[in-house]
């Protein structure tokens, strides 16, 4: 009965933790973690397709695209941030690079 009962608690801790969303914001001394934009510029919204929420938009470090918070009925996720036509929004990549 023990048994069943911690390998229960453990099984319902494990599903939890799945559940937790970190947000984290990009530093100087994290360059890896995506950066949240404060506001979206004007030209964003213009180029962006209109069923996408952005209220929530990062641009990811490892490709420069920007990516929105999209909250599904099922689950919530960052999907990436396209033009009317279907074109992914990406930043210039920096030419030192």
């Amino acid at each position: 009965m023990m048994k069943k009962r911690i390998a229960g608690l453990l099984g319902l801790s494990l599903a939890v933790a799945g559940c937790v969303e970190t947000a984290e914001m990009a530093s100087p001394a994290r360059p890896n973690v995506p950066r949240v934009l404060s506001t979206v510029p004007e030209n964003i919204k213009e180029m962006a397709a209109p069923s996408q929420d952005l209220t929530s938009v990062r641009v990811a470090p490892e490709d420069g695209c920007l990516w929105y918070l999209y909250a599904g009925p099922v689950e919530t996720t960052w999907l990436p941030l396209r033009t009317r036509d279907g074109r992914p929004i990406c930043t210039a990549k920096d030419a030192a690079a």
